[in-house]
């Protein structure tokens, strides 16, 4: 998908403690006030310090923000978005795109950064865009509808989102509405790109992050807001893993990325993989 260069990038330096340890097995009504304890304390071991190679490589084979008889740019989604890297990132291609997260300090960081940087040198214009889109950062529940009225999207759909260290933060029993919410946002003729992440841990390992296997993503968006069959250790049992419901979500594309964030590789290698999805009925 790209030629560009695929060398392993350094990794960002990592905190003396986990962020296992700092959620210590807290119920997840109690992660929000969590989330934004780490970002008022600068303990982001997730934030990548800029934005995701393996989305910048993926968007100029996607359809563009913009089209020739298109009165509006595609409006874009990065729930979990941190300091709004890939905001800013979806923003030079020309789509519209909502930022959100459920820190109020994460999303001061997110303006911040923004305003600190020349946007057209570090996020110049890409692909077939005319114009960079607009973006902006909502603070708001990912599983509320408050922040979608405040985001001003026509209908709360969104034509692209981009999932990245978002699904692997909440806890598994959550996953099945977080397959609902996705179905439920993403608008008909949409596209839901997920970097797995972490595709190499056991189920067995706490978190967060949890292990986020591709078969994870099959059997949740495949069949949102239904339980999925798991072993012992909460790992998908592969041999009960049906295909997508008419209203559920198609996987269109599965492949690894020519390249990523430091925390995708091993051995040198990339071992995260990238997942394109579209609602089944209109695949």
């Amino acid at each position: 998908m790209a030629d560009q260069n695929s060398q392993e990038p350094a990794k960002q330096p990592q905190p003396e403690c986990s962020l296992t340890e700092h959620f210590g097995g807290s119920e997840p009504s109690q992660h929000p006030s969590r989330w934004n304890a780490c970002w008022e304390e600068e303990y982001t071991p997730w934030d990548r310090g800029g934005p995701s190679m393996a989305l910048a490589d993926l968007l100029p084979f996607l359809p563009p923000a913009t089209a020739d008889g298109q009165e509006k740019p595609l409006k874009a989604l990065v729930p979990g978005c941190g300091r709004g890297h890939d905001v800013l990132l979806l923003s030079s291609f020309g789509f519209d795109t909502v930022g959100l997260d459920v820190s109020e300090r994460a999303m001061a960081d997110a303006l911040k950064n923004a305003e600190s940087i020349d946007l057209d040198e570090v996020y110049p214009l890409k692909g077939e865009a005319q114009q960079r889109g607009t973006f902006k950062f909502l603070v708001g529940d990912f599983f509320g509808t408050d922040w979608v009225a405040e985001a001003g999207v026509e209908g709360g759909e969104f034509d692209l989102i981009f999932d990245y260290t978002f699904g692997c933060a909440l806890p598994p029993s959550v996953r099945p509405a977080w397959a609902q919410r996705y179905r439920d946002l993403l608008a008909t003729t949409g596209r839901l790109v997920c970097l797995e992440f972490p595709s190499t841990k056991k189920p067995e390992e706490p978190g967060p992050p949890w292990a986020m296997k591709p078969l994870t993503y099959v059997a949740h968006l495949g069949h949102p807001g239904e339980e999925v069959a798991t072993d012992e250790h909460g790992g998908v049992l592969e041999d009960k893993v049906e295909p997508p419901r008419d209203d559920g979500l198609m996987r269109l594309l599965h492949t690894k990325p020519p390249r990523t964030h430091a925390a995708g590789y091993k051995d040198g290698k990339v071992v995260d993989c990238i997942s394109i999805w579209c609602h089944t009925a209109a695949a």
